[in-house]
């Protein structure tokens, strides 16, 4: 059966689009938006928004284009140290890079790029030529003097007054950047200081889609939220400023409800002593939950979202990646919904799968894998429903065969076909082995792919294979073992949530 769908995207564009210009129509006057989260493929909204379009918010600035322009921000700091999105797999001055060209695909223009808390940073420094000999407006902000705590030295010409002013020709502007601490709140306020110096009236407020504030505290889609942020530390909490001004409760995170008497204090200093909004809750402007359609499809999808992320946390526990904070949060939160890791359906068939490869090699039926270190096993769930299961052999690994097995089965294939020449893995193999000098010459599935690509065009058996892959986009996967770089890039190319146990393929320290 299809995943029903739980979010209705034309209520929302709808829903938001309006809020966003009552804002500006009680205002009067520009209204900067720091966009938090994603702008682009906002794959997490989509897991747990069942029927949520990634990129629902680039179809909404599209709505509001005609007020708006755009800003995007990035962190000197993360580009000196090349910091790395790990949804991506790429820097995050290249994840800003591609954010300029998506956003043009969209036919949404960026006006600047501002890069934060600048200190001269010869990576930075190269950053910023690179951007500018393309044709695209780069300001430097160096830290705000007096940040946090001395309001007067904040407000004031040696504080947001020493970054030059970014010129803005439109009522609304956005600002957004790549991943958190980019400096978006600082441009924000930075712009309103200048706007309001020069007797323009400016005005800020927050577009963050998660934790969604209409919701209950503990609903599996904010606790969704916690679990997509274990590495940031972030907590939901009933926002205590709104229940104060208003008696009515709110939804909102720590970082946000911390930082609120800061901002609020700094706006008021930039206002002439005015307090604009009472809560965190007030301050920000997204209506998503609005866009719920049912609540019930939605509690599911985060469900097993939450489990997905713990699974991930486990693995990267494991490697050394997250913390042990981070695990033990990740732990509690399954706990706080009841949730094992076999709540997700693909997890025991994965594991079953490997025992079944184990089985065999024991009983004598496969002596070729016999000389394997690790038996793995790994499990796909289709849209319809069905797992398709695949194991680790000398040709292919576990997750290669699991895709392979997937692919033939949409394209109704019979399962004892193979759609690659036994030939021609042994000959990528030899030049993996002989070449390459790889001490590992079974194919992932980045490997795979490429191999089936060059199949699909002598085979028109195989091209109706390839045609299916599309299909396994968004799709759950697990895999017994902790994935190689190549089954990892491939999957993630083919859009399909990847979980994994803590096992390792190899005992080899190092994988090529």
């Amino acid at each position: 059966m299809g995943q029903t769908v739980g979010f209705d995207n034309e209520k929302y564009i709808s829903e938001q689009a309006s809020y966003i210009r009552d804002r500006m129509r009680n205002f009067d006057g520009r209204l900067y938006i720091e966009f938090g989260g994603k702008l682009l493929a906002d794959l997490h909204a989509s897991r747990v928004l069942p029927g949520y379009d990634p990129n629902v918010k680039a179809r909404l600035l599209k709505e509001l284009q005609s007020d708006a322009e755009i800003i995007v921000c990035i962190h000197a700091g993360a580009i000196e140290e090349r910091k790395m999105r790990a949804d991506y797999g790429i820097t995050y001055d290249t994840e800003a890079m591609r954010l300029i060209d998506d956003l043009g695909e969209w036919g949404l223009t960026v006006s600047s790029v501002v890069i934060t808390r600048w200190q001269g940073e010869p990576a930075a420094k190269a950053f910023m030529t690179k951007l500018q000999n393309r044709g695209i407006h780069v300001y430097t902000h160096k830290p705000t003097r007096g940040y946090p705590t001395d309001i007067d030295m904040i407000v004031s010409d040696e504080g947001y007054g020493v970054n030059p002013r970014i010129e803005v020709t439109k009522p609304l502007v956005v600002v957004t950047g790549p991943g958190p601490g980019s400096g978006k709140m600082a441009t924000c306020l930075s712009q309103i200081y200048h706007d309001t110096r020069l007797g323009q009236r400016a005005l800020y407020a927050k577009f963050e889609t998660f934790p969604i504030w209409s919701l209950p505290l503990k609903h599996p889609v904010n606790i969704a939220y916690e679990a997509a942020t274990l590495d940031l530390h972030d907590a939901n909490l009933i926002d205590p400023f709104h229940l104060e001004a208003t008696g009515e409760t709110a939804v909102n995170y720590n970082r946000d409800v911390e930082s609120f008497p800061i901002l609020r204090a700094i706006l008021a200093r930039i206002r002439g002593g005015e307090n604009v909004y009472r809560s965190p809750t007030e301050m920000g402007v997204n209506r998503a939950g609005f866009a719920i359609v049912n609540d019930e499809v939605c509690r599911e999808a985060a469900k097993q979202e939450v489990v997905r992320r713990y699974l991930r946390c486990v693995s990267e526990y494991a490697v050394g990646v997250a913390d042990k904070a981070q695990f033990e949060k990740a732990d509690l939160l399954m706990k706080e919904l009841s949730l094992t890791p076999e709540y997700r359906k693909v997890v025991p068939e994965a594991r079953k799968a490997a025992e079944n490869a184990l089985k065999a090699a024991e009983s004598g039926l496969n002596d070729e894998r016999k000389n394997l270190a690790v038996f793995c096993g790994a499990a796909i769930e289709l849209p319809s429903g069905e797992i398709i299961t695949g194991k680790n052999s000398t040709l292919l690994h576990a997750a290669t065969a699991a895709i392979l097995n997937a692919t033939k089965y949409l394209a109704g294939v019979p399962d004892d076909i193979p759609l690659l020449s036994p030939l021609v893995i042994e000959s990528i193999a030899k030049l993996k082995r002989e070449v390459l000098h790889r001490k590992n010459a079974s194919l992932d599935v980045d490997e795979m792919l490429i191999a089936l690509s060059i199949g699909s065009a002598l085979t028109p058996m195989v091209q109706v294979c390839v045609d299916t892959l599309p299909s396994l986009r968004g799709c759950k996967m697990h895999l017994t073992h902790v994935p190689t770089p190549g089954d990892e890039a491939g999957l993630r190319k083919l859009g399909i949530n990847l979980t994994a146990d803590t096992l390792f393929a190899s005992k080899r320290l190092f994988e090529e």
